[in-house]
Order: C-alpha cells, then sequence, then structure tokens
C-alpha cells in the first residue's frame, strides 16, 4: 500500500511544479495565431494537462505498479510537451530564449518525477 495514501496528490512537489508548467504553457498558447487553436495550441494544453492528470490519477491507485504505471505516462506527456515547444519554435512562436527557459522547466519537473518514479520501483 502507498505510503502517501495520507497525503492529497495536491501536497506532491512533483504535481506542483508539473501544475506550474502547465499554466505557463497555457498563458503561452495564448500568443500562438488564432489558426493554431486546434491544432499545435490544443495539443500543447493537453499535453500538459496529462502530466497532472497522470500523477493525480496514479497517486489514486492502491498498488506502487498501478501509480508508477501512470508517472510512466506523465512522463511520456512531458516529452510530448517539450516536442511541441520545439514545434513552436520551428513555427517562429517562440524563440530560442523561451525554449530554453520551458527546457529547464521540464527539466526540473523531470527530475522530480524520475524521483518520484525511483521511489515507486523501489517500493514494488
Amino acid at each position: 500500500m502507498n505510503e502517501n495514501a495520507h497525503q492529497s496528490f495536491t501536497e506532491l512537489e512533483v504535481w506542483k511544479k508539473t501544475g506550474l508548467l502547465k499554466n505557463e504553457v497555457y498563458e503561452l498558447v495564448k500568443t500562438f495565431p488564432l489558426e493554431e487553436k486546434f491544432r499545435l495550441t490544443d495539443q500543447m494544453i493537453r499535453s500538459s494537462r496529462s502530466i497532472n492528470s497522470n500523477i493525480s490519477e496514479g497517486h489514486g491507485r492502491f498498488t506502487y505498479k498501478d501509480q508508477l504505471h501512470f508517472c510512466i505516462q506523465a512522463r511520456g506527456s512531458l516529452s510530448e510537451t517539450y516536442n511541441h515547444l520545439i514545434d513552436a519554435l520551428d513555427c517562429r512562436y517562440i524563440n530560442g530564449e523561451q525554449l530554453t527557459y520551458y527546457k529547464t522547466k521540464i527539466d526540473e519537473v523531470e527530475r522530480l518525477l524520475n524521483g518520484y518514479i525511483s521511489f515507486l520501483r523501489n517500493n514494488l
């Protein structure tokens, strides 16, 4: 059973950091051209939200194995979000400095997420 069962997912540092990233991505895509609303903008919002959603859903599962599965899904969504940011750079919706800024945020979230994944693996 999860030792963190008494703790809400909202108390997890990794969930808090992914929430900040999600919010920043949401603000960023508001600057994209309107024709991207149902393309890149939507994809970026969905992938960044998916990181938080998977962490919270995994936290609500009973076993470490289930929690691990959802955290690995979250890591995939984190990579997807970074890929979309690279697409935004390629389309010239953001510049290199902005991409570097978001990459730093993504790296921080990835470190926290990898730490949480290691914790879960060690408790299998």
